[in-house]
């Protein structure tokens, strides 16, 4: 007796064929899902605003607290 669905593709080397599509199909979405999370840390969120900078630059001790101060009240009046 035939089946319709019992075909070549199943008794013969297309169980292979279908395997390997599947294989390829996993390995690449774990290769896709390895170098998103790979990538991720490295993800600063944007540029950093002219605040944050001074701040920083403040913590560093490369300017005074008059030098911060001055700076500070520059930035936020414009």
């Amino acid at each position: 007796m035939t089946h319709p669905f019992w075909n070549d593709w199943y008794f013969g080397w297309g169980w292979l064929l279908w395997m390997g599509f599947v294989f390829l199909l996993f390995s690449g979405l774990g290769n896709w899902g390895y170098t998103y999370r790979a990538h991720r840390k490295y993800d600063l969120g944007g540029p950093k605003s002219a605040l944050d900078i001074l701040n920083e630059r403040y913590a560093r001790g490369e300017i005074t607290r008059e030098e911060f101060t001055q700076l500070k009240l520059d930035i936020s009046a414009r």
